[in-house]
């Protein structure tokens, strides 16, 4: 792997402001940061492309990569549903002379820091408070009742693994979260 190459986590449970923070951060063409693609074992849905929104693998490729070590990390979200980031994925990015940017889940944040704690800055993004993060899954429109209650009570337990982060940013105000973001990031990949 390159010996300069950076990587940046961003974790937050859903509805915090990671992935709009992320978007925002890979427009910076300063900053020279690539997205690092997930695989999945699940089936694409219909507006998802492989290569571009996840590596789409079939469960049973899934689970030979994990035995032949071929992940930074992985998790199983749901009974047979894997996600995870492919060391491959991570080369290169660092071979294209770029810093690595995440947005990922807490426990695959968290197991990126311990493989490589020099080169990482894991920065969590915190919603105001729980309630006003039940209101931003609602205006999404996206899930049902049901599903936004499992996420609200998921991250009730994300928000107990924040201060294993490097930073915390209180996404109170989204412009003062993306300067907050920016000045993290350029520090990281400047020192």
């Amino acid at each position: 792997m390159a010996d300069t190459g950076k990587l940046i986590v961003f974790s937050a449970p859903s509805g915090s402001g990671k992935t709009t923070i992320v978007r925002w951060l890979l427009e910076k063409k300063e900053l020279n940061l690539e997205f690092s693609i997930s695989a999945a074992s699940r089936e694409p849905r219909p507006t998802e492309k492989d290569g571009v929104d996840y590596y789409f693998l079939s469960l049973k490729e899934f689970k030979r990569r994990i035995k032949e070590d071929e992940f930074l990390e992985w998790e199983e979200v749901y009974r047979d549903n894997f996600y995870g980031t492919l060391k491959s994925e991570v080369e290169r990015i660092w071979k294209e002379g770029k810093h690595v940017i995440f947005d990922i889940d807490v426990v695959g944040g968290l197991d990126i820091k311990k493989l490589y704690p020099e080169r990482t800055l894991a920065v969590f993004v915190k919603p105001p408070s729980i309630e006003e993060l039940k209101i931003r899954l609602k205006k999404r429109k996206t899930e049902s009742e049901d599903r936004i209650n499992m996420r609200v009570a998921k991250a009730s337990i994300e928000l107990a693994t924040a201060p294993q982060f490097d930073y915390i940013i209180e996404n109170n105000d989204l412009d003062t979260a993306l300067a907050e973001a920016y000045e993290l990031v350029t520090k990281h990949i400047n020192a």
